[in-house]
């Protein structure tokens, strides 16, 4: 079966099923409407489908209209990545790699494996965000990052995950906190206290994890914040509004306001993975696992 479909009709396809109104998406083509209409009608003519259901002003997508939008969208995006790479090769790059990561792995994961990585291919390009466990996610299934670094423990089918680093928690604790390692025991000793916790909107798989910890303890915690920035505990902890548990990668030795306290002897443990889409061509993207 022959198709006469061009770059330009998936285009004009795509914008028409973002806005779901000819006009709009005209105006945002910089086309006449008319002009889009008989693009759409031409595409549909062409594949034999109804793309979308006009109802007097109303626009719909069809059935088969929706999963072209769902297909479209990301084969573009692996046609727009694929042109990026070839312009990077004809400058003299060899690629570039987008990471996500939560900002535990900023501590020392990242900077650690670019610094190395960056020693073997200084020819490569990396640009770096930081984002919630779930917005990774996202933007891995959209293609718009290449590589998350999460603390999740199951992922969606189109995504890969490895474990990199599996560790303990600490407590996070004012300097001039009456607990130290020599005197902390368990738990139990803090179950009066406000603890300030990582938001469950960050992981809801992290959260239940730092739940069990106190199950397992006996009590349930006193919750005065919330937040999703390690930086945001540990001035909160500062000013004595609460004490946390962190992990491990996130003490910050430099912080000489809060004091840590490894919990050694608790099962729970802490995992950051490294999470790809299957599907994604970059062809940094296997390098990168080699090294690691």
């Amino acid at each position: 079966m022959s198709y006469q479909i061009e770059l330009r009709h998936i285009r004009y396809f795509l914008a028409v099923a973002k806005d779901l109104h000819f006009r709009k998406a005209a105006e945002r083509l910089f086309i006449s409407q008319p002009g889009l209409s008989r693009q759409i009608k031409q595409m549909e003519d062409d594949l034999g489908v109804l793309l979308f259901e006009r109802h007097n002003r109303k626009v719909i997508l069809t059935k088969a209209g929706e999963y072209l939008k769902e297909e479209l969208t990301l084969n573009l995006k692996s046609l727009e990545h694929t042109f990026y790479h070839a312009k990077l090769l004809n400058d003299g790059k060899k690629g570039d790699l987008k990471f996500g990561y939560v900002g535990s792995a900023m501590q020392e994961i990242i900077p650690n494996l670019l610094i190395a990585f960056e020693k073997e291919h200084p020819d490569l390009l990396f640009s770096l965000k930081e984002m919630g466990n779930h917005k990774q996610i996202e933007e891995l299934l959209s293609y718009d990052i290449d590589l998350g670094f999460v603390r999740l423990d199951r992922v969606p089918k189109e995504l890969e995950i490895k474990p990199i680093l599996k560790e303990n928690f600490c407590l996070v604790l004012p300097h001039s906190h009456a607990l130290n390692k020599e005197t902390f025991k368990g738990l139990q000793q803090l179950k009066e206290e406000p603890f300030i916790l990582f938001d469950p909107k960050y992981s809801t798989t992290y959260f239940e994890k730092v739940m069990q910890i106190f199950d397992d303890s006996g009590f349930s915690p006193i919750i005065s914040h919330n937040t999703i920035h390690a930086s945001s505990i540990y001035k909160l902890v500062e000013n004595n509004f609460g004490i946390s548990i962190v992990p491990m990668s996130l003490i910050d030795i430099n912080n000489k306001k809060v004091k840590f306290i490894e919990l050694s002897k608790i099962k729970q443990k802490t995992t950051l993975s490294m999470v790809w889409n299957k599907h994604n061509r970059n062809p940094i993207l296997n390098r990168v696992f080699d090294f690691i």
